[in-house]
This record gives structure tokens, sequence and C-alpha cells, in this order.
């Protein structure tokens, strides 16, 4: 199943374009990284795709159903690069956040047992099942990015799309955090990617889209690594920067 369509698509705020003739799709199952630099339009292509933006032409899609139009959300689990901002002044529980995945099940009804164990599941599933009491303002951040994941998880989203995940994330912790989306990849579920370390989408999933307004390349990682993708996407030499002195 093609989880998101993006075909011949151009936006723009002003009359520049953002984001310029770009194709691609993502299937089920697939783990896919968008790497570009900064202002390259990575951010507005992943609104564009969540349906916050209407294309100035062309066709976005989630799950063969025009992006503005998508209603079943609860299939789509988003978590945004500041994160860790906006919920520094939540005085939640970790739990209580993670139950609100479940929320769009409930609809008119109570939370029940049911919902209560799956939020348990997703918990341990993402590993901070030991915090669950604990505030979310009380966490760093990359457990409060487990959070937000594991509310995904929770609310049974079939796609996980993620913006810059690991900004404001410890060094120590950045790791186990892709081991982490790592798993959920091997279990099924289907990534979307935005972030700005091109090692850690090289390393990491299985396909990378090279943007800067336009798309430079889309293909395994092996093949962008021999290719000159990211010498026209960041307008740099990397050949040359390689093999200069420090």
């Amino acid at each position: 199943m093609t989880h998101i369509t993006v075909e011949d698509v151009s936006f723009g705020y002003t009359a520049s374009p953002v984001v310029q003739d770009m194709t691609f799709s993502v299937e089920e199952g697939e783990y896919v990284g968008v790497i570009g630099p900064n202002g390259s339009g990575k951010s507005t292509l992943l609104q564009l795709i969540l349906g916050l933006y209407a294309p100035d032409q062309g066709i976005v899609e989630l799950f063969g159903r025009p992006s503005r139009a998508f209603v079943d959300r609860d299939r789509v689990g988003y978590v945004a690069q500041d994160v860790t901002e906006n919920t520094k002044e939540m005085p939640i529980t970790v739990a209580e956040v993670v139950l609100m995945g479940r929320f769009p099940h409930v609809g008119f009804g109570r939370v029940g047992s049911d919902d209560r164990e799956r939020t348990r599941e997703a918990l341990r599933t993402v590993g901070i099942d030991h915090l669950a009491e604990r505030k979310i303002t009380k966490l760093s951040g990359g457990q409060r990015q487990r959070a937000y994941i594991a509310r995904a998880l929770a609310g049974e989203a079939d796609l996980l799309v993620l913006d810059e995940p690991t900004v404001g994330v410890d060094a120590e912790s950045v790791g186990a955090f892709f081991d982490l989306l790592d798993g959920l990849n091997d279990d099924g579920m289907t990534i979307l990617l935005v972030e700005h370390d091109v090692e850690a989408v090289l390393e990491h999933t299985d396909r990378v889209l090279c943007l800067n307004r336009e798309l430079y390349f889309d293909g395994p990682p092996a093949e962008f690594a021999d290719s000159d993708a990211l010498e026209r996407a960041y307008g740099i030499n990397t050949r040359q920067r390689e093999g200069a002195t420090p």
C-alpha cells in the first residue's frame, strides 16, 4: 500500500517556490530519510504531506486520499523538531501524554482498560515504561521524543513522520534513539524521517531523498554515497573538502 504520494508538487509562500516539481512516493514498510541544507524545503514538504498546506500545483495524498481532506489522523504519528520546547510547561505525566494517542479511538466514550493497556505497551516498546508517572516536563529531550513516539504507537499509527527529532537530544541518547526507530521499522512501521545528520540517515534508513527546493536524489544510501547529489544540493565540493588539509 502506498502511504504517501507526492506528484509534480510545487509550493511557495511567495512567488518563489520552496518546493518545486517534486515527485516521489513512500510505500508501506519503508524507512525513508529526507536530507537537505537549511531552508531547502524539508519541513515545508512535511507540512504539505500532513495536509497543513495545499500545494500550488500537483497532488499530495495520504493512504490514497488528498492530504488536505484526510480525516484518519490517528493513522499518522507526527513528531515535530520543537516538541521538546512545547512540552516544557505541560504539567501532565508521561502516561497521560501517551494515553492521548487513544482519544481518536475512544470518541465520546470513556478511556477503558484496553486503552490503558495499549498505553503501557507503547511505553514498554519505546523503553520508558519506568517513567510513566513522571511529569513530561522532567524528562530529557530524548525521553520526551520517545514519549511522543509512544503516543503514536498507542494510537495505532501506520505511518511515523519525524521532523529532525534529534534536535535538543543529548549526543549520548541519539544512537539509542535511532536504534529505536530501526526496531520499529523492523516491526513493520513505515517511517519518514527528516534529519540534519546525513551520516545517520545513510546508516539507518533504507532510502534517501536529498532535496534543495527540488529533488536531487531518490534511492538507496549506497547509491547516494557514490553520487554527486550532496554536492549539488548543498552547493559544496565534497571531494575537494575530503582531500583538504585541516
